[in-house]
């Protein structure tokens, strides 16, 4: 072999070594799906704030097979997190997706939806505008933090408006409801059927609420209609877009007890005139202290609420 070959086999063996090193290191999801009912199943995000170390995936998605296709609930933080969604969906039904519900205009709960433009996601009015508004923000945001996760990844608002109402889907019984607070447009998802409720931003679990377009009056409101409908819907299972989906602890309680507790501290800090540096340096009680999303998330709580309530305290 002269040398001319010689060099173009290294070259050849260099191309085949980097081209294997780029698919061991491509992200992944490993996103599983895990029954919660008959027909419904979740894929579980991480309990943590967005960060490369998990693809900015902290959301909790899920699908319905109803008999009659598959309803997607939510379509996670990427593209590449819609793609493996549906790879994921076809480990275990060969059911194809009929629709795809996104529950609030936060990105990890619609941007997936490129994965899907052959269906189109659905979503409350006030989502689909909130998402087209803030979209473009939303993705330079994720992809300074997420990097390679992101890849080709482009805001993908739904735009199929969603009317509330009661539908039948396949065999399964569908309530979507409008609720508010956490966002001024949050769909409630309640599956009679399977006994299976997808509460989107409403209800967290172990994990510190985000509150970037929250109203902590209203969704306090919104948590005492949800637990009403659970209640006389007979469900069985609660699933939050955000801490574990499958958990034992009530996330409408432990939502409920948090804000009321923010709410509670801030109003004290303001009328002993701290200064937000101090509210944001305040201990954390127990159990918040433990909870995912912890300091991050907290620290915007604060940020984003304070000089509203020392405005309130300064006000004559």
């Amino acid at each position: 072999m002269n040398r001319r070959h010689q060099r173009l086999g290294l070259l050849l063996l260099c191309l085949a070594m980097l081209t294997a090193s780029a698919r061991a290191e491509s992200p992944d999801y490993h996103l599983v799906p895990h029954p919660v009912a008959p027909g419904v199943w979740v894929l579980e995000g991480a309990n943590a704030d967005f960060s490369a170390r998990n693809g900015c995936n902290i959301i909790n998605t899920g699908f319905i097979d109803t008999g009659d296709g598959v309803l997607v609930v939510n379509t996670g933080p990427s593209l590449l997190y819609g793609e493996q969604q549906r790879q994921a969906i076809r480990t275990v039904t060969s059911a194809p997706v009929r629709w795809v519900f996104n529950l609030n205009l936060h990105p990890d709960y619609f941007f997936g939806n490129q994965a899907y433009a052959d269906i189109g996601a659905q979503a409350l009015p006030g989502t689909i505008a909130g998402a087209q508004r803030e979209g473009a923000a939303y993705a330079d945001n994720l992809y300074r933090i997420c990097g390679a996760w992101m890849q080709n990844t482009v805001s993908t608002p739904p735009g199929v408006p969603l009317t509330p109402g009661t539908r039948t889907m396949g065999s399964h019984r569908i309530d979507l409801i409008r609720l508010d607070g956490h966002t001024d447009d949050d769909l409630v998802l309640v599956d009679r059927t399977s006994g299976v409720v997808f509460a989107g931003g409403i209800a967290f679990r172990d994990r510190i609420p985000t509150t970037p377009h929250a109203n902590i009056a209203h969704w306090l409101a919104s948590l005492d209609r949800l637990q009403k409908i659970v209640a006389d819907s007979g469900a069985r299972m609660l699933i939050p877009s955000h801490g574990p989906a499958l958990g034992k602890a009530d996330a409408i309680a432990q939502t409920r007890q948090y804000l009321q507790w923010l709410d509670a501290r801030m109003r004290r800090a303001a009328a002993e005139g701290r200064d937000l540096a101090e509210v944001i340096a305040m201990p954390v009680d127990a159990p918040y202290a433990q909870w995912g999303g912890m300091p991050a998330e907290y620290v915007r709580n604060v940020t984003r609420f304070y000089p509203r309530y020392e405005n309130a305290a300064l006000a004559p």
